[in-house]
């Protein structure tokens, strides 16, 4: 606790402004257990980036903190970049203190000398990669929280490819920010080296999303197609009717509850699209309007989620795992009929997402790569493989990527390849739902099922440590009967066969990731979250289909199987 206060004392010095003092001073007199969830530990960067709640303190989103980051990127790209007239672009999202959050980084930017794009109002993520690229920038900076609750803010972080920060360069800059102190920040902006955006930088990146994703699809075919869409009071209003629009699709409906952009969310528990009460209101209005398709996007627009018609004609929502299959099946199948796939083609996932992204895609005789999770890990990728051309791909979390004029999943152009797919089976008599069971029967069924573990604070971080320990120290022979086959330590980099005793490395990068695999198929992995206090567990079992009319019993059997991996382990949702 001695070094939570000093830590503390040191906020309340005319480094700070008045306001911050006085929120500090306060903690110290009135709420020791705050203090210390405000300054036990500093916020870092994990999968997507810096995210946190917003309040004074080390370990909060605020002026200060973000400062900091931003003044050590500025010294890295001043290194890294000696000879370079250095540009940033900068994005923000619909949550409390976003724009005044961005006009600091802005600040602190152009204090430095460095060349500063910010849009007017706020714009989704994929814009914010896309842009990077667009205007030849060295760095972008999105502030957002995803689908964060109200409380939450965020800072990710992009680099010249339009990716986020991985290594070498993160642990760089982390070393970097490391180094300073809070007196070390220059927030003296100059407003001659910040340039507002106009719609030149939005409307290319409208025109490359539709290029990415265009079937020649009649108008009639499109026009066939009804669609109701929310945008969960985010960031997408602002392009996902623009972008429908533009390629042609005319029977779009919006929850206009949903349309304006509101950080606290009021008509949602959590503006997440992988969490089904988020898109209540838009199934509702679906049914209504009789509408194929209700798509909703998470509040920085990078997240995807849809509900289609199943076969007795009720709106079903898929989970991130399913709408990625069927998205890759649908570019695979139609650059197939094209007779444009190359040997030279891939397509990317990641380690936590279904097996059944690997079968497909090897079926279409495509070569298939892994990551970890975030999508920073599949944009290198595609830098670190120039030779080869990118598809598609996508994670389990809602997350999907066409083409890679972005760098980071988009919600989208995402959007824009399932309305395609969905208009031309629904031309060919067909459907989402029924394409995506024949996958199975072609291919294999696989369900997969995640456990979100909430464990908040300083005791919650120590909790979740320690279950990582117990499942390195202590690895499960057995899972609900099944015997452990396999067990892939990330943090180790290495894979052992409890068959064999054979070891052998993982060429990915090191992760605080544990893999389990049994011997009937089944895969458990674990991982902490790198954005939420949150441990996670991905569960995937799979079995054959023989028949489509066999679908809903087999379903049904798979629900057992995961209902029963999940009471062997201890786990609850």
């Amino acid at each position: 606790m001695r070094n939570i206060l000093d830590k503390a004392k040191s906020w309340l010095t005319d480094t700070f402004d008045k306001d911050t003092v006085k929120e500090v001073q306060k903690l110290m007199d009135t709420d020791q257990k705050l203090l210390e969830e405000s300054f036990f530990q500093n916020l870092s960067f994990g999968t997507g980036g810096m995210r946190g709640i917003m309040g004074v303190g080390t370990n909060r989103i605020n002026k200060y903190t973000l400062g900091k980051n931003t003044q050590g990127i500025s010294n890295y790209m001043k290194s890294a970049f000696p000879d370079e007239t250095l540009k940033v672009v900068i994005a923000y999202d619909c949550r409390h203190n976003s724009k005044a959050f961005a006009h600091h980084v802005a600040d602190v930017f152009s204090a430095n000398g460095i060349q500063v794009y910010i849009f007017p109002e706020l714009r989704p993520t994929p814009l914010l990669s896309y842009s990077v690229r667009h205007l030849d920038c060295h760095c972008g900076i999105m502030l957002t929280a995803s689908h964060n609750p109200p409380e939450y803010n965020g800072y990710k972080v992009y680099w010249k490819d339009g990716g986020q920060l991985v290594p070498p360069q993160d642990r760089e800059i982390i070393s970097e920010i490391n180094g300073l102190d809070f007196t070390d920040i220059n927030f003296n902006g100059n407003s001659k080296l910040i340039k507002t955006l106009d719609a030149s930088v939005e409307n290319a990146y409208l025109d490359e999303a539709v290029k990415n994703v265009n079937f020649n699809l009649s108008a009639e075919v499109k026009k066939n197609l009804n669609i109701t869409f929310t945008a969960l009071h985010g960031t997408s209003i602002t392009t996902v009717p623009a972008l429908l629009e533009k390629a042609g699709y005319q029977n779009l409906q919006l929850v206009e509850a949903q349309s304006e952009p509101d950080p606290e969310f009021p008509t949602v528990k959590s503006p997440n699209p992988e969490e089904p009460e988020a898109l209540e209101m838009a199934i509702k209005l679906a049914d209504k309007q009789d509408s194929d398709l209700a798509i909703g996007t998470d509040p920085d627009g990078d997240r995807l989620g849809i509900a289609v018609r199943n076969k007795q004609g009720e709106l079903t929502l898929l989970n991130g795992n399913q709408t990625m299959v069927l998205m890759t099946w649908y570019l695979l199948d139609k650059m197939k009929q094209s007779g444009n796939l190359k040997d030279s083609h891939f397509v990317a996932s990641t380690i936590v997402s279904t097996p059944l992204m690997q079968v497909l895609t090897e079926a279409y005789g495509v070569k298939y790569m892994e990551s970890l999770t975030g999508f920073k890990w599949i944009a290198k990728l595609i830098k670190d493989h120039p030779e080869l051309d990118y598809i598609g791909g996508g994670e389990e979390s809602f997350g999907y990527m066409v083409g890679d004029f972005v760098r980071d999943k988009d919600a989208n152009t995402a959007i824009l390849l399932v309305c395609e797919m969905a208009a031309e089976l629904k031309s060919q008599g067909t459907s989402v739902y029924e394409q995506l069971i024949k996958i199975y029967k072609a291919h294999g069924f696989f369900k997969e099922n995640l456990v979100s573990l909430v464990k908040r604070g300083l005791e919650g971080a120590e909790e979740i440590k320690q279950k990582m320990i117990d499942l390195r120290e202590h690895p499960l022979k057995e899972i609900a009967g099944e015997q452990v086959v396999l067990i892939e330590d990330y943090q180790t980099s290495k894979a052992k066969n409890l068959q064999s005793h054979e070891s052998h490395e993982i060429d990915i990068p090191k992760s605080n990731v544990l893999i389990y695999y049994t011997e009937n198929g089944t895969k458990v992995a674990a991982r902490p979250s790198g954005t939420e206090p949150k441990i996670k567990f991905y569960i995937s079992v799979n079995t054959t289909l023989e028949e489509v009319s066999n679908f809903e019993t087999v379903d049904k059997e798979l629900d057992l199987k995961i209902k029963a991996i999940k009471t062997d382990l201890g786990l609850t949702d």
